[in-house]
């Protein structure tokens, strides 16, 4: 274990977000996300919810100011509704963190799984919100 950094980053998702270069992808996935099959980088963080992911990896984490859309979340198919307060508890953890943040950009969920085709890993976490999952651009770590 290492001073200031959360428990809940295990060595293999540490080592990720360290080799992620300006303008990697990660997604965070739901339980019922389906990581494996569309990434072949993916790892497992169960037990934990996005939100805490959110908030042991964001301390480490610059997101892309120079991307439009560094925080992607998924649109509710047609005929399902959205639980507000999902987005509402990662926000409030991307603001703790990073309070210039953007806003997130909601994508339909084909698009969402195109960019996690491409994306430099997911990590399949324990959440089981509906909509639950979310893709943060890395960007530059500055200088100080």
């Amino acid at each position: 274990m290492l001073k200031g950094i959360s428990p809940f980053l295990s060595p293999e998702l540490l080592a990720e977000l360290h080799r992620m270069g300006h303008g990697d992808e990660i997604v965070l996935g739901d339980a019922h996300f389906a990581g494996h099959g569309l990434n072949k980088n993916t790892l497992r963080a169960d037990g934990l919810t996005v939100d805490q992911l959110l908030d042991a990896i964001l301390p480490l984490f610059e997101l892309d100011a120079y991307s439009d859309d560094p925080l992607v979340m998924i649109t509710p198919v047609e005929g399902d509704t959205l639980d507000p307060e999902v987005e509402t508890r990662f926000r409030h953890i991307i603001e703790k963190h990073q309070p210039d943040a953007p806003e997130i950009t909601r994508i339909d969920r084909f698009a969402f799984y195109d960019r996690t085709k491409q994306a430099y890993c997911v990590v399949m976490t324990g959440e089981t919100a509906k909509y639950g999952c979310i893709i943060l651009k890395k960007g530059v770590t500055p200088q100080g």
